[in-house]
């Protein structure tokens, strides 16, 4: 912790999700360095998570740095599939705008930051968790690959050692503990866990007990190209890039665009897989330029380029890995593929503003 601490400064934060992690909170603060904290309110936790958070600030002098999801997104999620959908397709779409998103705008604005995760808290996907590493998902303050560290302090520490800590420590603790909650997400996802049961148990407990995993540390997933399957056997996997801004090519459709010689529009397309981390990382700034160039003569669309597609895109489409993101112009007929690894709204502008 001092050294991550004494290294980013204050370009790297504390995240804190209202249960153990607040021995990491103790440790920095034993530092005597000055440290950040963040946390994400999907706005569906428990009570006493809440009141927690305030004993946090209280005890510590601090103020949390809530991230929050985007109401528009919450509103078109509960509108079209109701408050409890993921009991019956899965939580993925659910945690994706309630808490992926959230983190993502969070750690745009970090080179680092400091999670709770340890190795014995999941075993299906957090057993090699190191204590330091490349973030595998998301991007940080300079945009790119590699762009942002992940440092996960107690990766080798027990959970019982931490308990220990906590209590020698006398800091406060969120009092859904003491009615048998351990690992403590949202209030409809999370229980108590019965005696002889991993702490993991408690969370998304309709699902495969192998992958208890939100998004927020999908880089732990051995195999993200596989969909995740509920307790009803169906596919949990969820499509990505979904606005109204964006046009849905279809194979036909994007083999149409690539014969057009002369197109009354500039196309901008992304090839994707909604199961890739990078093209989730991407996935913010892709709708936000959407959103900007509507009306402006350029199109901004999105080409599901894996499966059965995926022959046809490397042979075609000039795809290497995803996300591939290829510029149509207006009076040309062969496609621009954007080369660079940086993929925020801004780059992305550029890259059509110099080409359109």
């Amino acid at each position: 912790m001092d050294k991550a601490l004494e290294k980013f400064g204050n370009d790297i934060a504390i995240a804190f999700s209202g249960a153990e992690d607040v021995a990491l909170i103790e440790y920095a603060k034993l530092t005597g360095r000055p440290f950040r904290v963040f946390s994400l309110d999907t706005g569906r936790l428990n009570p006493e998570t809440y009141r927690f958070f305030d004993e946090v600030e209280k005890h510590y002098g601090i103020r949390i740095e809530y991230m929050f999801p985007d109401a528009v997104e919450v509103q078109a999620l509960v509108r079209s599939k109701g408050l409890f959908s993921f009991y019956e397709d899965g939580h993925q779409e659910c945690c994706r705008v309630r808490k992926v998103r959230p983190l993502r705008r969070a750690l745009k604005g970090l080179r680092a930051w400091i999670t709770g995760q340890r190795k014995d808290q999941s075993p299906g996907t957090r057993a090699e968790v190191p204590v330091v590493q490349v973030d595998p998902v998301f991007e940080g303050l300079d945009g790119g690959d590699g762009s942002l560290l992940k440092w996960n302090p107690v990766a080798n520490v027990d959970g019982k050692d931490i308990w220990n800590f906590l209590r020698a420590m006398n800091v406060p603790v969120n009092s859904l503990h003491a009615q048998g909650f351990v690992s403590i997400g949202c209030e409809p996802c999370t229980r108590p866990v019965l005696p002889g049961q991993h702490e993991r148990e408690g969370r998304w407990w309709w699902e495969d007990a192998k992958a208890k995993e939100c998004g927020l540390h999908k880089g732990n997933l051995k195999e993200d190209g596989a969909a995740q399957v509920n307790g009803n056997g169906a596919t949990t996997e969820s499509d990505i890039f979904n606005s109204q801004s964006l046009v849905t090519l279809s194979r036909t459709g994007i083999e149409n665009l690539a014969k057009l010689e002369s197109r009354k529009e500039s196309w901008i397309v992304v090839l994707y897989a909604p199961w890739c981390p990078f093209c989730q990382a991407m996935e913010a700034s892709y709708v936000e330029l959407a959103e900007k160039l509507a009306g402006s003569g350029v199109k901004v669309a999105k080409f599901r380029a894996d499966g059965e597609q995926k022959e046809y895109s490397k042979n075609e489409l000039q795809l290497g890995s995803f996300p591939t993101i290829l510029f149509f112009p207006k009076h040309s007929a062969k496609p621009i593929k954007y080369a660079s690894e940086k993929r925020d709204v801004d780059s992305l502008m550029a890259f059509v503003n110099a080409l359109r």
